[in-house]
């Protein structure tokens, strides 16, 4: 389940990427999230609303949950799964004790930067509670960045939520974030080069041509595989200028990691497919939502109407592929 990613364009504007890979029907939607929104919690009673609006993908489910956004100060979020996931067993006193579906909701409402992140995470506390659409504890960690390019991943595996700087700017699903570090050290030889030619007896191999730099980067649908070939992508990929053209270069850069139904299946016979790619511009504030069975790209802007609403807003899209017929 999901990949995600940070980018720099041209112009030292940052974004993040994420695919959402699931194999139950989650339904989001473009949501605007208005400022000082109260959530309903499934640890506490009294919930939790923040200053910060957002955009993001969501479902109402009486009262939204959003697995990942973008705020108005340029914080954004994304939720993606984690096996080693080991929550709290119970609330614990002078913390902010919180589900696991409302960690990101909380984030993107209650801080402006990365920074501001780190210094709160000693003070939350993720709880081992049934999500109430799946009936299920959801083992999940998340990712968090903002405009400056900071970038982190929060897991709670045993020692209360810790967070990560995450130097690759990737991150993907089990194992933990510190062993997909330490497996990018059997890949130092990719390249998007040529690679040089070598001498086997009296035999030169000159490969094929372009592209041979990077044989042997992983192909398949797996996690640590993921993370490899995003994190190969993200570090070749060209800087372009223009809102409009990164959010074209990240679909094709998710492309790569992009899941059609099908090709993943899981031990019920289920299949694990990208439901959605979500583009997040953490300079402008805008959320761009492009689903499965529409590729058209959603744009969704946090104006002041929206932010100072009382109810969130949510957006519906096309339910098929939409084509632009030329004559």
């Amino acid at each position: 389940m999901c990949t995600s990613f940070t980018y720099e364009d041209a112009d030292k504007n940052w974004y993040l990427s994420r695919t959402m890979d699931f194999e139950a029907e989650l339904s989001g939607r473009p949501v605007v999230i208005p400022r000082n929104y109260h959530f309903n919690s499934t640890v506490t009673a009294e919930g939790f609303a923040g200053q910060y609006g957002f955009g993001g993908a969501g479902r109402d489910l009486g009262g939204y949950f959003v697995v990942d956004g973008v705020n108005e100060a340029g914080l954004g979020a994304a939720t993606l799964y984690l096996e080693e996931s080991n929550y709290s067993e119970k609330p614990l006193a002078d913390h902010v004790n919180l589900g696991s579906p409302e960690v990101v909701p909380y984030l993107l409402g209650h801080y402006a930067s990365v920074a501001e992140v780190k210094a709160a995470v000693a003070q939350l506390n993720v709880v081992a509670v049934p999500n109430p659409f799946m009936k299920i504890v959801v083992p999940l960690h998340w990712v968090v960045a903002d405009k400056t390019g900071a970038m982190i991943v929060l897991e709670q595996t045993g020692n209360g939520l810790e967070y990560f700087d995450d130097p690759a700017g990737v991150m993907t699903n089990s194992p933990q974030f510190p062993w997909h570090l330490l497996n990018l050290n059997q890949y130092p030889h990719l390249r998007p080069t040529i690679e040089a030619s070598t001498q086997y007896g009296d035999v030169k191999a000159t490969g094929f041509g372009a592209g041979t730099g990077a044989m042997g980067l992983p192909g398949d649908y797996t996690s640590p595989s993921r993370f490899v070939r995003m994190a190969y992508l993200r570090q070749n990929a060209e800087q372009v200028s223009g809102e409009a053209n990164v959010i074209n270069t990240l679909s094709h850069l998710t492309s790569s990691v992009n899941i059609p139904k099908g090709e993943k299946l899981m031990a019920n016979g289920g299949s694990d497919y990208t439901q959605y790619r979500g583009y997040m511009s953490l300079n402008t504030g805008h959320y761009y939502f492009q689903p499965y069975q529409d590729q058209t790209i959603y744009e969704i802007t946090l104006s002041e109407d929206l932010l100072n609403a009382k109810d969130a807003h949510e957006y519906p899209v096309a339910q098929a592929q939409q084509i632009n017929v030329l004559n």
